[in-house]
């Protein structure tokens, strides 16, 4: 079964049987999203909520509000149809939450928000998620 590593602001796009992976998610977020019956999914590592946060704006794999068309374009190519996908969230810690002041939203929690925006915007139900707290986590998507 092949691997394909999915890092940082980066997005890619499978069959089955392979797996997706992205590792050291703390306040980013995995979305991925998955055609049950077309057995293809996509696995997008969102950096940044919005593209206002940064001075690149180019890479569509790097914020919620572009990642997610992306994938859906991408998988479509591939056979999947927009209307069976499903999505699945992980990440969006808050990693250093004692060492920051206490003002409004941490990074992690603002990532989580776009990126459930972002699906809403889409269409595509959010059927599990497993996000926030202070620790780190890795997504094997098989």
């Amino acid at each position: 079964m092949s691997e394909i590593r999915v890092r940082v602001a980066d997005y890619a796009v499978s069959a089955a049987p392979g797996v997706l992976v992205t590792i050291g998610l703390g306040s980013c977020v995995a979305i991925s999203l998955h055609d049950p019956v077309a057995g293809i999914g996509g696995l997008a590592h969102i950096l940044l909520p919005t593209e206002a946060m940064s001075r690149e704006r180019g890479n569509r794999a790097k914020f919620a509000g572009t990642a997610v068309p992306l994938l859906v374009e991408q998988m479509q190519a591939r056979g999947a149809r927009a209307s069976r996908l499903q999505a699945k969230l992980a990440g969006g810690a808050s990693m250093f939450a004692a060492l920051v002041v206490a003002q409004g939203l941490q990074m992690g929690e603002r990532n989580v928000m776009a990126c459930r925006a972002a699906l809403l915007a889409a269409g595509i139900p959010l059927v599990g998620q497993d996000i926030g707290g202070d620790y780190g986590r890795s997504v094997y998507f098989h």
